[in-house]
């Protein structure tokens, strides 16, 4: 039978001083961006993940309790999976394996992503069922807009051989849109991939609310969009790293410090 006792009276001993200092770090900044996901209401009930790599050769990775609320998820917690998405240590909580498989195919891919967020939010769906994908319609959207790369839609994503297929479609870029899916954001940290996730879906809304309100929208003039895309390659990580997460951080103790138990 499911658990349906409330979290607070779930055992869930904290594992801080139990795992390196760097892991317990990572583990501090997933647990936040697990609450800012929905504190932004992002979050698609449990479904969709984001991960993190943790300290190591062994390709181990930090994955969210698939019967946890995002608002619920906590540093300790979040639970330690191998490539396939399986358990390394005991855990009290169950995982979702078929729904690592995006992530894990890129976090095996490339070097640099040592994480990687995937959203099902109405607007990041709409933008990925439009034929043109993100549209140079807003500056949050020309800032992002050169890092996205598009992956086809091949149904549930549960089909291991889809992992090459998600990792040619990426190549070097930062950001996917999943065709007829949602969105996804790679980051050298939590940090950064999150900023990034950030600015992917507010110019999909943007998007959205832009086609909705008329037809007389005003283009950008002609290079403007490339020349804006070439200052988010560069300023969109220092603002993440230096800026913009920090100060989510602080915005998440603010609402819930519990996230870093």
């Amino acid at each position: 039978m499911s658990d349906t006792r409330p979290l607070e009276s779930v055992n869930i001993p904290s594992l801080e001083g139990k795992v390196s200092d760097e892991e317990w770090a990572i583990r501090v900044d997933l647990a936040a961006a697990y609450r800012m996901v929905a504190h932004y209401g992002w979050d698609d009930l449990i479904f969709t993940h984001l991960s993190a790599r943790t300290p190591g050769p062994e390709h181990h990775f930090l994955l969210n309790p698939y019967n946890l609320m995002f608002e619920e998820v906590t540093a300790s917690s979040l639970v330690k999976v191998d490539v396939n998405g399986n358990p390394v240590d005991p855990t009290p909580f169950i995982t979702n394996p078929a729904g690592f498989t995006i992530h894990s195919a890129i976090h095996m891919a490339r070097d640099d992503a040592h994480a990687v967020m995937h959203l099902h939010t109405p607007a990041g769906q709409a933008v990925s069922a439009n034929a043109d994908g993100l549209l140079p319609l807003t500056q949050t959207a020309m800032l992002i807009r050169g890092e996205i790369a598009f992956h086809e839609y091949e149904g549930v994503a549960v089909d291991l051989g889809e992992r090459e297929r998600l990792v040619s479609d990426l190549g070097t870029k930062n950001a996917m849109i999943l065709r007829n899916h949602g969105t996804l954001a790679v980051g050298k940290n939590v940090g950064e991939c999150f900023i990034r996730l950030y600015y992917i879906e507010r110019a999909c809304q943007a998007q959205i609310m832009a086609l909705t309100a008329g037809d007389r929208l005003n283009t950008p003039p002609q290079g403007s969009p490339e020349i804006t895309a070439q200052q988010g390659e560069v300023g969109l990580p220092l603002a993440a790293n230096l800026l913009a997460w920090p100060a989510l951080k602080r915005k998440a103790y603010r609402l819930d410090p519990s996230f870093a138990s």
